[in-house]
């Protein structure tokens, strides 16, 4: 084994500094391993932040993983709170850091940058108000559930990305009237619009009032509230305002010292190295290359923190077999009320957006066997190459089982396998825990059936040249077809279509036939029937539950009860 450093400074503590110093201690006893700290709590549940505040959590001892005093006596760790690093100087090997005792110098043999990422703060005036609070640290969690327990009723989120969800989740628990404020079109920017309605949905349930596409463009604050203006001219009165609209890599001293950074994210190989000798990097601060797009940026999530800061203890004292560190696909799950929402990889916005030639697959199964007590809806989507059956990504919401399939599929992704392995992956069965064809096996089976021609797709975003090139089929029963339909769809309930054939071909009149049913597997038999026959078919992916989902406001001005004459 390699020397050992004589001392190792990490600065910033959590998920990735911390475990680059447990990880450095098993390996060698003798070291002298330090960590500065600018906060009070150097290893804390944040993820739990939210929890606390909407009581779930009731004692915020919980929120302390460790302490200085524990992590001394557990790992022999020189562990500094409230020690804030102001500067470095890579050549004297030196950090200064400002301490309650004044600014020190502090020397380190071998330095791990884990300084995190702070808050965006946009340029919106009245911003500084003091009932604007984020949820990042301990602190912040005790503040907003002092503010509810003293009587606050009136909530506005900022930003509806998971921190946000799960604040205005948090808050409505507790009683207050809560509202969600969001640029994007949607909530969960990075979910498919077609999931992310139904987590509008649940928030809706809860209570929490949702604004999409619009902006906070001022803070009014007044003697017994503030006042958030918005782009369209409304005015929401709040107690309090949580500011969740994303974070920044906290790079800027590190940068200043010579520390090579893109987009302010610090840039290090495969094993945490930065440009700099002697200086490592891990967690929110650094940037990765996307592994299914190429495109670079930061990724704020624990899971990648955690295992980035033990691989860097690897390197620093066995670096001869130190694994390299691999880049992150984004994996992410949050609860919503009754709901699950999962993702990993990339989604369709960004393939597009790279030119990434995909199909994507739209599933509705039961999490279990159906006819087993509690089976309830599973929502997947599932991306892969168009040319070779590469899987890209996947996405998924519902009430049970949305971990599980995120997580295999997150596992095959990581294996750079096709849309064609997940029909050979051999996953546990017994009815309440799945099906004999698990949705993942069944999301390899179709997109098998679309790799290979035996199934063509129509997708919702198709829908307006649909309606104006096509004869749309709706094979759902003539009840289905009355509770709302395409204008202008033909009715044909799959299992009278053999025998009706002749009126579809007269119907289409030559046109391509779209076919469609509640969540596709009647549109996908009707599709095969029409394909065999000779006309030029396709199935809408997901059915009507996934066009729903993806017209949103829309669907209710487009979709008609009134039959046929």
């Amino acid at each position: 084994m390699n020397e050992a450093p004589t001392r190792l400074v990490i600065v910033g503590g959590v998920a990735g500094g911390m475990s680059c110093a447990a990880r450095a201690r098993r390996l060698d006893e003798n070291a002298e391993i330090v960590v500065l700290d600018r906060g009070e709590h150097v290893s804390f549940a944040n993820c739990g932040l939210p929890y606390y505040v909407g009581g779930e959590i009731t004692d915020p001892a919980r929120l302390l993983v460790q302490t200085p005093d524990s992590l001394k006596a557990a790992l022999d760790l020189d562990v500094r709170t409230r020690h804030d690093v102001i500067g470095l100087d890579p050549e004297r090997r030196t950090v200064m850091v400002n301490t309650v005792d004044g600014v020190t110098t502090l020397g380190y043999d071998a330095l791990v940058l884990s300084p995190g990422a702070a808050p965006l703060r946009p340029p919106i005036p009245g911003l500084d108000s003091a009932r604007v609070h984020t949820l990042r640290s301990v602190e912040d969690a005790l503040t907003l559930e002092r503010l509810v327990s003293d009587g606050a009723r009136r909530a506005v989120v900022l930003g509806a990305g998971f921190i946000g969800l799960e604040a205005a989740e948090a808050l409505a628990g507790r009683g207050l009237a809560v509202t969600i404020v969001e640029l994007a079109e949607h909530v969960l920017p990075p979910l498919e619009p077609e999931l992310a309605a139904l987590v509008t949905a649940e928030l809706t349930n809860l209570g929490i009032e949702v604004r999409t596409s619009v902006a906070a463009t001022a803070i009014e604050s007044g003697p017994a509230h503030d006042v958030v203006l918005l782009a369209d001219g409304t005015r929401l009165e709040a107690d309090l305002v949580v500011l969740s609209v994303g974070v920044r890599p906290d790079t800027a001293v590190f940068e200043q010292a010579g520390v090579a950074c893109e987009r302010g994210a610090i840039v290090t190989d495969e094993h945490g190295r930065t440009n700099l000798p002697g200086i490592w990097a891990v967690g929110d601060a650094t940037i990765s290359t996307d592994p299914v797009t190429g495109l670079r940026r930061p990724v704020a999530l624990a899971g990648p923190a955690n295992r980035a800061g033990r691989q860097v203890a690897d390197d620093i004292l066995r670096p001869g077999s130190a694994r390299p560190i691999p880049a992150p696909l984004g994996t992410a799950i949050v609860r919503v009320g009754g709901l699950t929402a999962a993702l990993t990889g990339a989604n369709r916005a960004t393939l597009t957006a790279q030119g990434i030639d995909h199909r994507s697959l739209h599933l509705h199964p039961n999490q279990h066997a159906g006819y087993f007590p509690g089976a309830s809806q599973l929502h997947l989507v599932v991306h892969f190459r168009a040319t070779d059956g590469l899987l890209l990504g996947a996405q998924a919401v519902g009430p049970d089982g949305v971990d599980k399939r995120i997580d295999v599929i997150a596992t095959a992704l990581r294996g750079h396998a096709s849309i064609g392995d997940l029909v050979d992956l051999d996953l546990s069965y017994s009815p309440p825990y799945g099906n004999a064809k698990d949705p993942v096996n069944l999301a390899g089976m179709f997109g098998l059936n679309v790799l290979d021609g035996t199934t063509a797709l129509w997708y919702p975003w198709e829908l307006d040249a649909t309606l104006d090139t096509a004869l749309v089929l709706d094979t759902r029963s003539p009840a289905e077809f009355a509770t709302g339909h395409l204008p202008g769809a033909l009715n044909i309930a799959h299992t009278a279509l053999r025998e009706r054939l002749d009126e579809v071909a007269a119907a289409a009149a030559g046109r391509p036939v779209r076919v469609m049913c509640a969540s596709g597997m009647r549109s996908y038999l009707a599709h095969r029937v029409l394909a065999s026959h000779g006309f030029d078919s396709a199935t809408l992916s997901g059915g009507i539950l996934t066009l729903r989902a993806y017209l949103g406001d829309r669907a209710g001005d487009l979709l008609t009860t009134a039959l046929p004459v």
